[in-house]
């Protein structure tokens, strides 16, 4: 790993035996482990996915073989295009069961907020991406382990926002704590970034430090976006007549010429 938060494919590789040649080029990501599991970058057939596996140390224990179990169920039903997806689950030489998604190689935005690299298309991915992946899993009922900046991946070619593991798991209904829990994340996540911007911006301010300070006033992630597309729609329409008035002054200055 070159540095937090980005893997070199070329460093961290275990050795893996695996005769029938399925596999091959396992890669250990300490960076997004979680306190269970391990994750991988590994080749299947010869594509590149990720391996979520339990820890060695837990990997015999029933009841979280169980628990890997569960998360790869919920996690195999969704499908959404700013969320890492699900491919499989099954054993893998040298890691044990594990569940198999698509790769997502990139930048996560912790490192992109530490080495200040940060840009509009970032800031746009939060505002509509990251918004409709947590309205789909709210939707879906899932609850979760806080999302962060290290769980929010930005693929490092078009900067499309992924989410990573958040410890997925289904239930029948959501409570008012779990939907404020993912606006109050979210604030803060974007305060962070606004934070770490060259530039100001008042109106995802003020929406940051609304999520962050008084969840409750958001009944939904829906109200969320129309926050976001109100306020954007309003400075579209200042922006909007303020041209207006100045191509209006500039034809009265030329008809009087």
């Amino acid at each position: 790993m070159d540095q937090k938060g980005y893997v070199s494919r070329e460093e961290k590789k275990i050795p893996i035996s695996d005769p029938s040649g399925k596999w091959s080029d396992l890669t250990l990501m300490p960076e997004w482990q979680e306190e269970f599991y391990d994750v991988y970058t590994a080749k299947k057939y010869g594509k590149w996915v990720m391996l979520k596996a339990l820890k060695k140390e837990y990997a015999d224990i029933p009841e979280y073989r169980e628990m890997l179990g569960k998360e790869f169920d919920t996690r195999y039903n969704l499908a959404h295009p700013d969320i890492v997806m699900v491919n499989d689950f099954e054993e893998v030489p040298g890691v044990g069961m594990a569940i198999i998604t698509d790769d997502a190689y990139g930048y996560s935005l912790r490192r992109l907020i530490d080495e200040r690299r940060l840009t509009p298309k970032i800031v746009r991915r939060l505002e509509t991406q990251l918004l409709d992946a947590i309205e789909y899993i709210q939707e879906n009922h899932i609850v979760h382990a806080p999302i962060t900046p290290d769980s929010i991946i930005f693929t490092e070619y078009n900067e499309n926002l992924k989410l990573l593991n958040v410890g997925y798991a289904s239930a029948d209904a959501l409570s008012p704590d779990d939907t404020k829990a993912d606006v109050e994340a979210y604030g803060r996540i974007l305060n962070e970034v606004l934070d770490h911007l060259p530039a100001s911006l008042p109106r995802l301010r003020k929406i940051a430090r609304k999520c962050e300070e008084h969840p409750e006033s958001y009944h939904s992630v829906s109200d969320i976006q129309l926050d976001i597309e109100r306020r954007s729609s309003s400075q579209l329409y200042i922006l909007l007549c303020v041209f207006i008035c100045v191509m209006a002054g500039l034809l009265v200055w030329l008809a009087t010429r």
